[in-house]
């Protein structure tokens, strides 16, 4: 892996709890996304990654990603680590992980 770390379900719940700033970010397809998102996700389709990293470089505010499982989001990570951005976590198990836990899952907007 190039640079980037994981966050479990419940360390992602407790920055919530504590109300730590970050950016959270689905890089799932539209058509998985309809399915369900993790609330106050962003969607960002992985394709669409490399058009929106200006986004993220430069800014210290952490970013976690997130996908169906975990690979998607792995990807996502390192490739924003090769553009400098170092704060960026993927979601251990992604959104099934989370969904696992009996964490909410909601319609996107």
């Amino acid at each position: 892996m190039y640079g980037f770390t994981e966050i479990t379900p419940d360390e992602l719940e407790q920055w919530r709890n504590e109300g730590k700033s970050f950016r959270l970010l689905d890089v799932r397809s539209p058509g998985e996304t309809g399915r369900g998102i993790i609330p106050g996700a962003e969607l960002v389709p992985l394709a669409t990654l490399p058009l929106r990293k200006d986004e993220f470089t430069g800014s210290d505010a952490p970013v976690v990603i997130y996908c169906q499982s975990g690979a998607r989001s792995a990807q996502a990570c390192a490739f924003l680590a090769q553009q400098g951005v170092d704060c960026a976590s993927s979601l251990r198990g992604g959104i099934v992980g989370w969904a696992q836990t009996g964490k909410p899952v909601v319609s996107p907007d």
